[in-house]
C-alpha cells in the first residue's frame, strides 16, 4: 500500500476499545461468577485469539458488533484436551498461563513461530513455587508450554528485574482462586508498571479487592470472586497516538474521539511528549485534540519505559525532528512482535535517518526522512506508525499492511479521514 502526503490535515477520528483493557476485562469476566456484558470491546486478531482460547477452556462468549456477552466459569476451567493455539498473542499467553493453572490435569499453550519465541519462563518459575508444573519447548520458557496442574497452591512469589508486567498481571489475575492467599514482591527494575495498575482497576471493578502492603508488595485473599457486570471498555491510547502523529507531523489538526485523557494507559504520558516538542494539546473528558507545531529540535533523552508501545511512533516523530532522540528503558522491546529495537533502527535508516541500536533503546538522529517501501515484520505498530510518515514525505510503500488486524482492524479507514476536506 503507498500513502499519499497531505497538504494539512484537519479531521476527527475514531478509535476502537482498548486491546490491554479488553484482554483484561474478558479473562476476568470468563472467571467470574455470572454473566457480564462488555462493550466497546475491541475485536481483533489478537482479542479474536484469546476468546477461542477462553472457549475451548469452558467460557460462553456471544458477540454481537463490539459487545461481548460472557458466561463466566467461576473459576472451573475446563481442560479442552488439546492443545491451545493463541497466534502471536503474547498477553494471551500470558494470562492463560495461570488461568490454565487454576485446573486440573495437562494443558499445552502454543502459537505461530513469533509467539515461540516470546519468554514466559519468570511466570512458570512463580507457578512452579505454588505447586504448577511446567514443560517447555528446550526447558527454556518459550512455547509451546505444557502446564500438569491440580490447581495453585497459597504463597509468597517474588519477580526480581521483570522484563514484562504481564507476568504479574497474569498471576494478580488468578490468584484469588488459589487454594490459599497469595503474595507478590518486585525486586529491582519493572518495566511497564501502569499496565498492572490497569490490571488492579479491572479487578476491583470486578469485586476482588488487592492489598498493596508496600509499592511493590501485594497480597490477594483466597476465597473471592469475580461477579460479572456490564462494563465498558475505554478507548485505546496506543491506537490513538498514530493520529497524534498525524497532527504532528503535517502540523495539522487531529481530534480522537473515544478516548480518556486521565487515562491508567501509560501511552497517554506521549501528549506530554508532543507538547515538549512543539505541539498543542487539548484534553476533554472523552476526547483528545492535537494540533501540530514547529517541532523542536535539540537533544532529548525520553525513558519509555511504562510506555513500550509508543516507541514506534515515537522514533517516527524523532525522525522529523532536527537533533538527537534517545530513547531509554525498552531492551524488552526486541520480544514482542518483532525485535522492534531492530526493525526501527532498519527502516527508519531505510528513509535516510541515521539510528543505532543502543543497549536498551535506540538513538534517532532526526533530519529529511525520504520515501521507501517498508518491511513491516508483520508488526501492527510498525506499519501504522510508518504510514503515518507517508502524510509527510511522498513514496512510502507498506508491505503486508494488513498486519493492523492484531490491533486495530479499521485503521485504514480511519486514516483515510485524514484525506477529507
Amino acid at each position: 500500500m503507498e500513502i499519499k502526503p497531505v497538504d494539512h490535515v484537519n479531521a476527527t477520528v475514531r478509535v476502537p476499545g482498548s486491546k490491554s483493557y479488553t484482554q483484561r476485562a474478558l479473562v476476568i469476566a470468563s472467571l467470574a461468577e455470572g454473566m457480564s456484558v462488555l462493550s466497546n470491546v475491541l475485536v481483533s486478531e489478537d482479542t479474536c485469539y484469546l476468546m477461542e482460547g477462553l472457549r475451548s477452556l469452558g467460557v460462553e462468549l456471544l458477540i454481537s458488533d463490539d459487545e461481548v456477552t460472557v458466561t463466566g466459569t467461576g473459576g472451573v476451567i475446563r481442560n479442552p484436551q488439546q492443545k491451545v493455539f493463541l497466534g502471536n498473542n503474547g498477553t494471551a499467553l500470558r494470562f492463560l498461563t495461570t488461568m490454565v493453572s487454576l485446573g486440573r490435569g495437562e494443558f499445552t499453550l502454543d502459537g505461530d513461530r513469533r509467539l515461540r519465541e516470546r519468554p514466559v519462563k519468570p511466570l512458570l518459575a512463580a507457578l512452579h513455587e505454588l505447586g504448577v508444573s511446567s514443560h517447555s519447548k528446550g526447558g527454556k520458557g518459550y512455547p509451546p508450554l505444557r502446564i500438569d496442574t491440580g490447581g495453585i497452591n497459597g504463597g509468597v512469589v517474588t519477580f526480581r528485574d521483570v522484563e514484562s508486567s504481564q507476568f504479574v498481571s497474569s498471576l494478580l489475575i488468578g490468584a484469588p482462586y488459589a487454594h490459599g492467599d497469595i503474595g507478590i514482591r518486585l525486586e529491582g527494575k519493572t518495566v511497564s508498571e501502569p499496565y498492572i495498575d490497569m490490571t488492579l482497576r479491572v479487578m476491583d471493578d470486578f469485586g476482588v479487592e488487592v492489598f498493596r502492603e508496600e509499592e511493590n508488595h501485594f497480597h490477594v485473599r483466597c476465597g473471592q470472586r469475580y461477579s460479572g457486570r456490564r462494563y465498558r471498555i475505554e478507548g485505546d491510547v496506543s491506537s490513538a497516538s498514530y493520529f497524534f502523529l498525524a497532527a504532528a507531523l503535517t502540523r495539522g489538526r487531529v481530534r480522537v474521539m473515544n478516548v480518556n485523557p486521565d487515562s491508567l494507559q501509560g501511552d497517554v504520558g506521549l501528549l506530554r511528549i508532543l507538547e515538549e516538542l512543539g505541539c498543542s494539546v487539548v484534553r476533554d473528558e472523552s476526547w483528545v485534540e492535537v494540533v501540530g507545531g514547529p517541532l523542536r529540535g535539540g537533544y532529548r533523552v525520553f525513558d519509555m519505559g511504562n510506555m513500550p508501545d509508543m516507541v514506534p511512533t515515537l522514533a517516527v516523530l524523532a525522525a522529523f525532528r532536527e537533533g538527537l532522540t534517545v530513547i531509554t528503558n525498552v531492551a524488552h522491546l526486541r520480544f514482542k512482535e518483532s525485535d522492534r529495537i531492530a526493525a526501527m533502527v532498519n527502516e527508519l535508516t531505510r528513509i535516510g535517518i541515521a539510528a543505532k541500536a543502543t543497549e536498551d533503546g535506540l538513538a534517532v538522529d532526526g533530519g529529511k526522512p525520504r520515501g521507501a517501501e517498508i518491511e513491516t515484520y508483520n508488526d501492527h505498530r510498525i506499519a501504522m506508525s510508518f504510514s503515518v510518515a507517508g502524510l509527510a514525505v511522498p513514496g512510502m510503500r507498506i508491505k503486508n499492511e494488513q498486519c493492523v488486524r492484531k490491533s486495530f482492524p479499521g485503521f485504514w479507514d480511519e486514516l483515510k479521514k485524514l484525506y477529507e476536506k
